[in-house]
């Protein structure tokens, strides 16, 4: 009777000393929990994702942690140590410092056989592409038509009188399309004339936020969700279709459009953290992002494009989404060799 008790409790101080490892790891009935570390903007449908746990005995435990510019930061400051298991919206803009600072763990999934090549921007598959979209300037077409005022037709125009205290950016520092923007005028003006450029929006009553929830739901005016008052803003060319879909009643056609020779082309990746305690489950996750099942919700949920091969996109998409026919672009290597100086430049001239 002694050695039973002894065994009891013996059973007891280990279990308490591993709970909060079991906290995390499991959820009742011994399902391993994985948490997925991503910006504020993520979103599927939750039958795509019970469906998921269902089969694969994982429960997917969402982290929103801000920006995607924001929640790498914090990936960055606790690596080895992760808040996650599996990042997911590092983009291409983001991406060689990511992978430099050692965030993540390689994983070559199998699925990659059916991605393009020209979006698998990592040789060495720490990091696996998930989807691609463009962020432009959108605008409030209402807006225009009311004060009777041309809408853009470029990223000069942004800086005329017309449009002085019209438009809205992200912080490059810590928003990715704010960087993604930045990037457009540097393919655009190149090294030599950027900086004028932002010099001369900054003149023209250029506003700057934090991110992109903040810069669209809040201080667009042709948001349905907010009340802002800028007619311009940073998103993305899905951003319309958005309007559509989502309204209700819902409109023969979208408030807002996008000027499509802004747009600059992002390609979103996710990867397996660099410390997680459960590798083989956090695959199956990464396999997941993958699969035609939520590559296929994706453009309705995030309203980006599928990078699988024979992912079908949902008739309403392809009825309202605008596609860039020559989006913006810099070759990885040249963005991971400025990026940094980008910024600090951008920063002592906008911000400063």
């Amino acid at each position: 009777m002694r050695r039973i008790t002894v065994l009891v409790l013996a059973l007891a101080l280990v279990l308490a000393a591993a709970g909060p490892v079991a906290a995390r790891s499991q959820r009742a009935g011994g399902d391993t929990t994985v948490t997925l570390m991503t910006h504020d903007s993520f979103n599927v449908s939750k039958k795509v994702l019970k469906d998921f746990e269902r089969r694969s005995g994982i429960h997917i435990d969402i982290l929103r942690s801000g920006d995607a510019g924001a929640a790498l930061n914090q990936a960055i400051l606790t690596k080895g140590d992760p808040l996650g298991d599996v990042f997911f919206g590092v983009d291409n803009t983001l991406l060689s410092r990511a992978v430099d600072e050692g965030v993540f763990e390689p994983y070559d999934a199998p699925a990659l056989s059916k991605v393009g090549r020209d979006v698998q921007l990592d040789p060495t598959h720490h990091v696996t592409p998930v989807d691609t979209g463009d962020v432009c300037i959108n605008y409030d077409k209402r807006y225009f038509a009311k004060e009777k005022v041309p809408t853009p037709a470029s990223l000069d125009d942004l800086t005329k009188p017309d449009y002085d205290d019209l438009l809205v950016v992200e912080n490059v520092a810590t928003s990715s399309p704010g960087l993604a923007f930045l990037l457009a005028t540097v393919a655009e003006f190149g090294e030599d004339g950027w900086q004028d450029y932002w010099q001369r929006l900054r003149d023209n009553g250029v506003t700057v936020v934090d991110g992109w929830e903040q810069a669209y739901n809040e201080e667009f005016s042709g948001a349905a969700a907010g009340e802002g008052d800028h007619p311009l803003v940073v998103s993305y060319a899905s951003s319309p279709p958005a309007e559509v879909i989502y309204a209700d009643p819902r409109p023969k056609r979208a408030p807002t459009a996008s000027l499509l020779s802004s747009c600059f082309r992002q390609i979103e990746f996710a990867g397996i953290l660099d410390g997680t305690e459960h590798r083989r489950a956090a695959e199956q996750v990464v396999d997941f992002l993958l699969s035609r099942p939520f590559q296929e919700d994706m453009p309705l949920q995030m309203f980006v494009y599928p990078v699988l091969e024979g992912a079908q996109l949902p008739p309403a998409f392809v009825k309202y989404a605008q596609v860039a026919p020559d989006p913006l672009s810099l070759p990885p290597a040249e963005i991971a060799a400025n990026r940094d100086r980008w910024i600090d430049q951008w920063t002592d001239i906008v911000l400063r």
